[in-house]
């Protein structure tokens, strides 16, 4: 899978400190174990951010582990173990196994997953996951007003039912507009199709050259290879998890906003608290899920075009609102494959 309005405020982080909320102690230790090597990663920050507000909030020493390998995931959560962490926050599914094999053998440890969940969970083990396909279906909402041939596309990944999330909701959001308009889907698959730029370029050019004059991109590293083809062929792109619309500026119209910092912070309270086995669940009503349309206090720092479309950002806002007060219920595609 930038910002938004953050369902805990900084003064709302501050008193919370002050006044010791959920109980925490001063000798607890929270450490961040990420999949791979943060750098410039934008998600992965999050995930940093996230534990570290909470560690403030809940008076915790924090770590942080970057991973390179899949060994090291395996050596840096070993280490996290060995280091006495109290709670260990692991971002993606690549901690799956992990957690399964380490979990049910630390039950003084407490694992948060945030973006997955693994089935048959110990107690120690909690999880954070997000309802992707409101904020798709907004995506879709705007790229059916954008287009000018009633066809629109998306490339996704893998064709696997969780990423459907992000297809689907994306065609129905499309065909609330028009319902006469065309999604073309396709699959970047492969060896390696979430970390492939070169075919995720070559889907969108392909969908692009039969007909789609607007692409939704849910390929994680292989994002970029789409943006390239966006400036390339002069089509309309929208992208997810984080404010990506400086790659292809004039090109990216929005992004689907993932805020894996406020799953954590939320998680983590509730772990704190007491509750057995934490599992949330974050779409836009509880601020897990947005557009860089609804924040408009980021438009500043933003270079995407739906900021200069007054038109996408009320029918964004509108159908948002629909969303969050439960007017509009959504299926959940993962479930329905």
């Amino acid at each position: 899978m930038k910002t938004l309005r953050s369902m805990i405020s900084a003064a709302g982080v501050a008193a919370l400190a002050a006044t010791g909320v959920a109980h925490a102690q001063d000798d607890q230790l929270f450490i961040y174990v990420s999949p791979d090597p943060i750098g410039v990663n934008a998600f992965l920050q999050l995930g940093q951010t996230g534990t570290e507000r909470a560690g403030e909030m809940f008076g915790a020493e924090v770590q942080t582990f970057e991973s390179s390998t899949a060994a090291a995931r395996l050596d840096n959560v070993n280490a996290a173990v060995n280091e006495g962490a109290d709670i260990i926050v692991l971002l993606g599914f690549e901690f799956n196994d992990i957690v399964a094999q380490l979990a049910p053998t630390t039950p003084d440890i407490d694992y948060l997953i945030v973006d997955q969940c693994i089935e048959n969970r110990p107690d120690n083990v909690h999880c954070a996951v997000f309802r992707e396909y409101e904020a798709s279906y907004l995506v879709g909402v705007a790229a059916g007003m954008l287009t000018e041939n009633d066809r629109v596309g998306v490339v996704g990944a893998l064709d696997i039912p969780f990423l459907h999330r992000y297809t689907d909701g994306y065609a129905q959001g499309a065909k609330s507009v028009n319902e006469d308009i065309e999604v073309d889907v396709r699959w970047v698959g492969g060896e390696n199709p979430f970390a492939d730029p070169v075919r995720a370029k070559e889907q969108a050019v392909a969908i692009h050259g039969a007909g789609a004059d607007v692409i939704f991109t849910a390929t994680a590293g292989g994002d970029f290879g789409v943006f390239e083809a966006a400036r390339e062929n002069d089509f309309k792109a929208f992208s997810v998890d984080v404010d990506w619309c400086a790659e292809a500026p004039g090109l990216l119209v929005d992004s689907t906003l993932k805020r894996v910092d406020n799953a954590i912070v939320q998680a983590i309270e509730q772990i704190i608290e007491g509750d057995a086995q934490v599992t949330m669940s974050l779409g836009l009503a509880e601020g897990g899920m947005s557009l860089v349309a609804l924040e408009e206090e980021s438009w500043a720092d933003s270079e995407c075009l739906v900021t200069e479309r007054p038109e996408l950002v009320e029918a964004i806002t509108n159908a948002a609102e629909m969303i969050k007060s439960g007017e509009l219920e959504l299926e959940d595609p993962m479930f329905a494959q």
